[in-house]
């Protein structure tokens, strides 16, 4: 003997048929927050962050930079200074 019973109701109806917990509020919160950590997470690995996590000593600024490079150029001008522009002489 072979019986069919087909049951025609939504996931909703069937969850509360059988006395199931409603997880919906706590999926949307969860998911909010897996959404925050993700929009987090791309501002961490923006260019202009990982630079200054990689290289905390480099230049920040214009000026920064401007004042490096130039007494780059004095280190190793000849004639700049005493030791005739080679570093580790003098």
């Amino acid at each position: 003997m072979k019986v069919n019973v087909e049951i025609d109701c939504t996931p909703e109806e069937a969850r509360r048929f059988l006395g199931l917990p409603d997880l919906r509020p706590m999926q949307d919160a969860v998911m909010a927050k897996v959404q925050q950590q993700m929009l987090d997470a791309v501002d961490a690995l923006s260019p202009e962050t990982l630079l200054k996590t990689w290289m905390p000593l480099a230049p920040q600024t214009p000026e920064q930079m401007r004042e490096a490079m130039a007494s780059m150029f004095r280190l190793f001008t000849p004639g700049a200074g005493s030791s005739g522009g080679r570093p580790g002489k003098g």
